[in-house]
């Protein structure tokens, strides 16, 4: 039996625009939070993203379900105190503007908590708050480059590409959601907020676990590999006579089932093989090894009898391959929301399932400014505060 969700009855105000910040909000609101977006009068740049004439864009919809949407014009006094009073009575601000901005405003974590010494507050940017960089911009392309993650990614002796998916931008997300959670708990113990700061680049960086081993265990600067693993092999793409498929063998005891499978059990004892450190050595090898037999039949043909063995294994499938997959459909990863000019929009489901109180997909997509009126009036606002908010902010 379900008792509501998590974070029911946690007030966000999400000053943040694009992925990042709202990426975190976005996972807050569906833990239950009561997530308010404030938007300048020209709305969330990511509104017009690959939007048609007089639509949201389906981006802004996959970022910002749940949310409930205001204007504020901080450029202005009144947006400015307004948020203010706001953010007195929240629990948790986020915020992703360049580092000084939101200290230039008045609106800094300084500011607010002195009035609200429980608000946790968020910010995130390209570089973090403090060192020689932190006054630039900064976006997901960018620290990727810097984070060295661009120099991994890709095939060996090719162009440097980025990850196919914003990486830096989600997972800084991510880091400051661990962290205002964190927060929150720590809040319940001490009645203390507290200020949260991540970074782009310090995401990029936190991710490359395995490279920053390489790096630091033996002086190698780490290079991309393609689809392969810095310490196991086979672990990787491998061709089949209509495509390729992925096989993740590393381990001895799956070596080993692999060669038997493959009709080769002499491979397991060769000396060149003979453990995880060797087959990563002469994995060039070991790969045309095997692609001289898994060339001969289909990848449907490999995949079966793999999975049957207990090889772990895959298709390399497209999205729309993925997303239509019985096992993503069983997990709830696809769900539908309402949105008043799009219709009915797929988006995401939440990758968090949890027992007594599991996120949901709450309110419907937010349209600019729908809620301003509303949310002031619940923050306590009088019918000519609310009049003056909204009309010296136009």
């Amino acid at each position: 039996m379900t008792t509501g969700r998590a974070l029911d009855g946690i007030r966000v105000i999400d000053v943040s625009q694009v992925m990042a910040g709202p990426f975190c909000a976005m996972q807050l609101a569906d833990m239950g939070a009561d997530v308010v977006k404030v938007e300048p009068p020209e709305g969330d740049p990511t509104r017009q993203m690959g939007a048609g004439e007089g639509s949201d864009s389906a981006g802004f919809a996959a970022l910002n379900r749940g949310k409930r949407a205001m204007v504020l014009d901080l450029k202005k006094p009144a947006g400015r105190d307004a948020l203010v009073r706001l953010a007195g009575k929240a629990d948790i601000l986020i915020e992703n503007f360049r580092p000084g901005v939101m200290q230039q405003l008045g609106l800094d974590y300084k500011t607010l908590s002195a009035a609200n010494s429980c608000l946790i507050y968020a910010s995130i940017s390209g570089y973090g708050q403090t060192g020689p960089d932190a006054a630039k911009g900064g976006f997901d392309l960018v620290a990727q480059g810097v984070s060295g993650l661009m120099s991994v990614t890709g095939e060996p002796g090719r162009p440097p590409v980025k990850c196919g998916v914003p990486l830096t931008d989600l997972g800084a997300g991510l880091f400051a959601l661990s962290a205002i959670l964190a927060a929150l708990y720590h809040r319940e113990r001490t009645t203390r907020g507290q200020y949260v700061d991540t970074s782009l680049l310090e995401a990029g960086l936190a991710l490359s676990v395995w490279e920053a081993a390489e790096h630091f265990s033996s002086g190698v600067t780490p290079q991309p590999l393609g689809s392969a693993h810095r310490f196991l092999a086979p672990y990787q793409a491998i061709r089949c006579a209509d495509g390729h498929i992925t096989i993740g063998a590393g381990t001895d005891k799956l070596f080993v089932a692999l060669c038997d499978l493959l009709g080769q059990p002499q491979w397991a004892k060769m000396p060149d093989f003979a453990n995880a450190a060797l087959r990563v050595q002469n994995r060039n090898v070991l790969t045309t090894r095997i692609e001289t037999i898994t060339l001969v039949k289909p990848m449907a043909h490999w995949l079966d009898r793999l999975n049957a063995r207990g090889i772990p294994c895959g298709p390399i499938n497209t999205y729309a391959d993925a997303l239509a997959t019985p096992q993503v459909q069983a997990r709830q990863m696809v769900v539908s929301i309402d949105h008043p000019t799009l219709g009915e929009v797929k988006t995401l489901g939440s990758p968090i399932k949890m027992s007594e109180t599991p996120p949901t997909v709450g309110r419907k997509v937010p349209q600019l400014g729908e809620h301003t009126q509303e949310v002031l009036k619940e923050a306590g606002f009088s019918e000519e505060e609310i009049a003056a908010v909204t009309e010296r902010q136009t």
